[in-house]
């Protein structure tokens, strides 16, 4: 723990220099933060890793002091980098000499040596180290359990399927879903759902999402985040009269939900979304494009980002409920008596498959007063009600990652233990042991990482270390599901393998719910940097 305080004291140097930087009077400006991007990005992803090594130093004990020491291993000598080149871009006098001459970033350095790491992995092969334990409480242990049970029993026997075809998610497994009460877990025990009337229960639905996206990322461990966003948007801004209507329903997973924020000159830059609402009598006439609305077609509500004013920027924003039948398919056209029309088509794509990323075309189409989220006091507001779902669906897609690399770092010790070559069982030879100790160390703390924020979270606290989980589970999916891949060779670029499946799956989590540079640069860094700020 000293050493990453030490980090942290060099970390906190730096983010004090790019702040003085970035900012005039005492206050941050964009267009400084604009010509400092690359330093910016840099800061993120450090602090990333420190928070990273701090949760799994949190409380080290057999096994998981080893792995812990990987991963500071893997983790600072990178923070390192980061934090020199923010020190020689500022000349900020960065103490950086002191931390590579330190006894115990030597010790560290020398317990991330290929003998060691090959000595973790072994242990991790033979079944002496077990990577997937957590300790977290019991209700919350026994989800965990149960919802991979259902995932291992099915949603894996048909996932590849799913994939392969680019297959709807069947009616018979969501319904199965729906009467465990998937759908429901951030909806208040008094609309219906399981979460507390007073507060959230964060860690149950990342130990629900961690357990479903081990099966299948687009076949299962995604269902909960629209419903999540959308849940924690209408708590956050609904008029009690929308949350007794919608919450319930919600839970019930009746009607399925998607979210319709992107537009096809817009993504993450969401002050800068065109999608028109039309003031008519009774209600909003919409006119434009939407696209990657993931699960459009079978959901029965859209919750629209929509631009109701004539302000720029976030405040001319507001959330419009839109109804519909649910389709299947990859393509659906709705016709309102009234002449509107709803159309989308699903785009295809490499990986993410079985809820459908699509398209969408608003003409003419009526939504009534009614169903403004917050109704006239919503108007302008509706940029803050989806950060408020934002969070919780980013820390759910660090949740997500967490079930990805799970799943492939067991594909490839399975595939390790199997497969022979050169006279030799694949898992005996070393560097296919320092791999999987690599692989293991960082999902672990991809995972203390999630738990912690969302603690965090149901605290009240910790809405930027959401954005933060999310940025580096992400990234480490992509890492992890790379390197599990290629272990099993080639056959693990064959697409009956499921860690192929696995592979396209993790790149879209560096993207969605906030793409990794926008999470970096406008949520992580600024929110770091005016902390440096206001610290004088």
């Amino acid at each position: 723990m000293q050493l990453v305080a030490q980090f942290e004291a060099q970390f906190t140097k730096a983010a004090a220099a790019l702040a003085q930087r970035c900012s005039r009077n005492g206050k941050l400006e964009a267009e400084l933060l604009d010509q400092h991007q690359i330093w910016c990005y840099e800061l993120a992803f450090a602090a990333s890793e420190l928070f990273a090594a701090r949760e799994m130093l949190r409380e080290p004990c057999g096994a998981a002091s080893d792995l812990a020491q990987a991963f500071l291993a893997l983790a600072l000598p990178s923070t390192l980098q980061r934090l020199d080149a923010i020190g020689i871009e500022l000349d900020c006098n960065l103490d950086l000499a002191g931390l590579r001459g330190a006894a115990d970033y030597l010790k560290v350095q020398r317990s991330g040596s290929g003998r060691a790491l090959a000595e973790i992995g072994k242990a991790i092969i033979d079944g002496r180290i077990d990577f997937t334990r957590l300790d977290t409480n019991a209700d919350v242990d026994m989800m965990r359990e149960t919802f991979q049970r259902f995932g291992q029993d099915h949603v894996a026997p048909i996932a590849g399927d799913i994939h392969r075809h680019d297959h709807d998610i069947p009616e018979s497994l969501l319904e199965q879903l729906r009467e465990m009460g998937v759908f429901g877990l951030s909806v208040p025990m008094r609309f219906g759902g399981s979460a507390p009337d007073e507060g959230d229960d964060t860690l149950a639905m990342i130990a629900v999402t961690e357990a479903l996206s081990e099966a299948s990322l687009g076949a299962a461990g995604s269902l909960i985040t629209r419903p999540e966003i959308l849940t924690r948007a209408i708590l956050s801004g609904g008029t009690d009269s929308q949350k007794d209507h919608w919450l319930p329903r919600i839970a019930a997973g009746d009607p399925l939900v998607a979210i319709a924020i992107t537009e096809p000159d817009f993504g993450s830059d969401a002050a800068s979304l065109n999608l028109r609402g039309q003031r008519t009598e009774g209600g909003w006439i919409l006119n434009g494009a939407k696209t990657w609305c993931t699960f459009a077609g079978k959901a029965g509500l859209l919750m629209v980002v929509t631009r109701t004013g004539g302000a720029k920027g976030y405040k001319g924003l507001s959330i419009l409920l839109v109804e519909k039948p649910s389709f299947d398919g990859h393509a659906f056209d709705f016709h309102q008596p009234t002449g509107g029309r709803l159309s989308g088509r699903a785009i295809p794509t490499i990986g993410y498959r079985g809820m459908h990323s699509f398209d969408l075309a608003f003409e003419d189409l009526f939504v009534p007063d009614a169903n403004v989220l917050g109704e006239t006091r919503g108007l302008g507001n509706g940029f803050y009600y989806t950060m408020a779902g934002m969070t919780g669906g980013r820390i759910q897609t660090a949740g997500r990652a967490c079930g990805l690399m799970a799943a492939a770092i067991k594909a490839a010790i399975r595939y390790s233990e199997d497969r022979h070559v050169f006279g030799n069982q694949l898992g005996a030879f070393q560097l296919t042991q320092a791999k999987i100790a690599m692989l293991a160390a960082r999902y672990v703390a991809c995972r203390q990482l999630a738990y912690r924020v969302g603690t965090m979270l149901d605290a009240g606290e910790g809405q930027m270390e959401a954005s933060l989980a999310k940025l580096y589970a992400g990234r480490s999916a992509e890492l992890v599901t790379r390197e599990a891949l290629q272990i099993h060779g080639g056959m693990g670029y064959a697409e009956e393998t499921s860690v192929s499946r696995y592979f396209v799956d993790a790149r879209v989590l560096s993207i969605f719910e906030g793409a990794e540079e926008t999470l970096a640069l406008k949520v992580v860094a600024r929110e770091l940097l005016q902390r440096a700020l206001d610290l004088g």
